[in-house]
């Protein structure tokens, strides 16, 4: 792929063409549909689509789990010139029937158990509902529409009445400034704007994955755990597998650490990707209690290297040991996690994006990282520092290019706050870029703290350290009316395993808050912890919904 632009769609009709024969989706341990066969019900979505009367630029809202069919609702809807609209399964009936209205969607892909949430009278403009796994015409507003459902195989023969074969695609040609998605956020602060994304953005995406990944190619296979309806599942666990010719692997169930192990270790995919929670929980569970169970060996020199190769050796094999690099985003990584893997050479790299780009925004190879940055500026796009030092004085990072979005669906005021007047998107995020162009990260600047002599306190570093240690799960920091509070997720679990009772572990938490004070500066420091009872509330790339915990 050069670096001129495409219609994504006519690079689908392509792909489709010339790898008919192989594997394109499959639900894990589950059906498996070939290129040519994707293609037969793409053909025949569309054939439903024009006889219910969709039209070009329509919307078509997308709500259910990952499943190889969401990608048959996803990858139709586009190659017909309708606007796909992915919503979160995770959602509650009363925001999906927001969002389907606020989308203005004509048709609606759903599960049979979201469907049974819904009230078709609340969503007055959708024309019809389809259940994605079988494909069935669910609800219909007219006579003629309720005849699809009837005669589809009738409608599909009228249309090709001797076969369907490779020479029939011809997918709607599309051009990089027009709409192509709207991708409603789930972010933390609790409220969802319709994200406008062009194809000219989904394309440059594609682009920097043929870019950075040439080693994934046709016949190459791939599993897709991230959520489906966010733009880094979508685009890089989908979108441009689709391109290249590659076999995805759908993960049905909750993708736990131990179901993504398994699924890993069969399909052996040639590229990982994944949220650092997932790793983060790998390290702490298979890693951590060898490391500390060793520390003395780490110590002498020679046998310290033969345990670090032993030790990514087995995490290589444990992740498929087929895989070029593992590929981390959607949330901040541990920095213990990340100087571990790098000190042992695992072949790991974190990048940066947002919703708003597509998603990316800065990446590097893992070769060529830089350990504790999320990479370099990502082709076609371009980033400044808001600060009057950009390489020592953290401010807003800033975009501009191709990747970056168009606005939000009818909501101009909030597309105009998200520009600086010359035209820079404010990503929220606060950073540093080094003299090699290497972005660092600091926190987000709605998450930023002002410290007792208007010192700038990130929560994010400070719940690094208290990441750390091995009894916790997660913990997040917050201003508790000028005292800085910690409330920790203990593994309450873990602990009951090793006899250990609630009270007891709390004690021990206290008795470790000293030390975990010396790591941290004078102004930042920890005066109080709070213990949650239950697993913070997380959006569907698992960060914590910060806004429900604000006081």
């Amino acid at each position: 792929m050069d670096a001129v632009f495409h219609s994504v769609n006519k690079l689908l009709e392509n792909s489709f063409r010339d790898n008919w024969d192989r594997p394109a989706l499959s639900n894990y341990q589950g059906t498996t549909l070939s290129y040519g066969a994707l293609a037969y019900r793409i053909a025949a979505m569309h054939v439903v689509f024009e006889k219910c009367g969709l039209k070009h630029g329509d919307k078509v809202a997308i709500c259910a789990r990952n499943h190889s069919n969401w990608a048959v609702s996803l990858l139709s809807s586009l190659t017909y010139g309708a606007i796909p609209v992915p919503l979160l399964h995770e959602f509650k009936p009363g925001n999906i029937h927001y969002l389907v209205n606020h989308s203005e969607s004509k048709v609606l892909f759903v599960d049979s158990v979201i469907w049974e949430g819904l009230v078709p009278e609340e969503m007055p403009d959708v024309q019809v509902v389809v259940n994605i796994d079988p494909f069935k015409i669910l609800y219909a507003r007219t006579e003629e529409q309720k005849y699809v459902q009837g005669h589809i195989i009738e409608l599909f023969g009228q249309k090709y009445p001797a076969y369907f074969g490779p020479e029939h695609l011809d997918y709607y040609e599309d051009t990089a400034d027009e709409l192509a998605l709207v991708s409603y956020t789930s972010g933390t602060s609790g409220f969802s704007k319709g994200v406008m994304i062009s194809y000219g953005a989904i394309w440059s995406n594609m682009y920097l994955a043929s870019v950075a990944e040439p080693q994934v190619k046709a016949g190459c296979e791939v599993v897709a755990m991230l959520p489906s309806a966010h733009m880094f599942g979508m685009m890089f666990e989908l979108f441009y597998e689709m391109v290249a010719g590659c076999h995805v692997y759908f993960l049905t169930r909750l993708p736990s650490p131990k179901v993504i192990l398994k699924a890993l270790a069969d399909i052996r995919p040639c590229m990982v990707i994944c949220v650092p929670l997932i790793f983060e929980k790998i390290y702490k569970s298979k890693l951590k209690p060898i490391i500390d169970k060793n520390k003395f060996f780490f110590m002498i020199p020679g046998l310290n290297k033969a345990l670090e190769k032993k030790i990514r050796d087995e995490l290589y094999s444990s992740l498929g040991g087929n895989f070029e690099e593992v590929i981390l985003g959607g949330a901040a990584f541990n920095p213990e996690v990340e100087l571990f893997l790098h000190k042992i050479g695992f072949p790991y790299t974190v990048g940066y994006g947002m919703t708003e780009c597509a998603p990316i925004i800065t990446y590097a190879h893992w070769d060529k990282i830089k350990p504790l940055s999320c990479g370099r500026v990502a082709p076609n796009m371009e980033i400044r520092i808001d600060s009057p030092d950009p390489r020592t004085i953290p401010g807003e990072v800033q975009a501009r290019g191709m990747n970056v979005f168009l606005g939000y669906y009818k909501n101009e005021d909030a597309t105009a706050q998200s520009f600086t007047e010359d035209g820079w998107l404010r990503t929220g995020d606060m950073g540093v870029i080094d003299e090699d162009g290497f972005l660092f990260l600091k926190g987000r600047s709605k998450c930023m703290i002002l410290g007792p002599s208007g010192q700038n306190i990130y929560p994010e570093e400070l719940e690094a350290v208290f990441n750390s240690l091995r009894q916790v799960v997660d913990s997040l920091v917050i201003d508790d009316h000028g005292v800085l509070t910690a409330l920790i997720y203990p593994d309450w679990h873990q602990a009951s395993i090793e006899g250990i009772d609630p009270e007891k572990l709390k004690e021990q938490f206290m008795q470790m808050l000293p030390e975990v004070n010396r790591q941290l500066p004078s102004y930042a420091q920890i005066r109080k912890i709070e213990f949650m009872p239950e697993d913070f509330e997380r959006t569907p790339k698992k960060s914590i919904k910060r806004y429900l915990y604000q006081r």
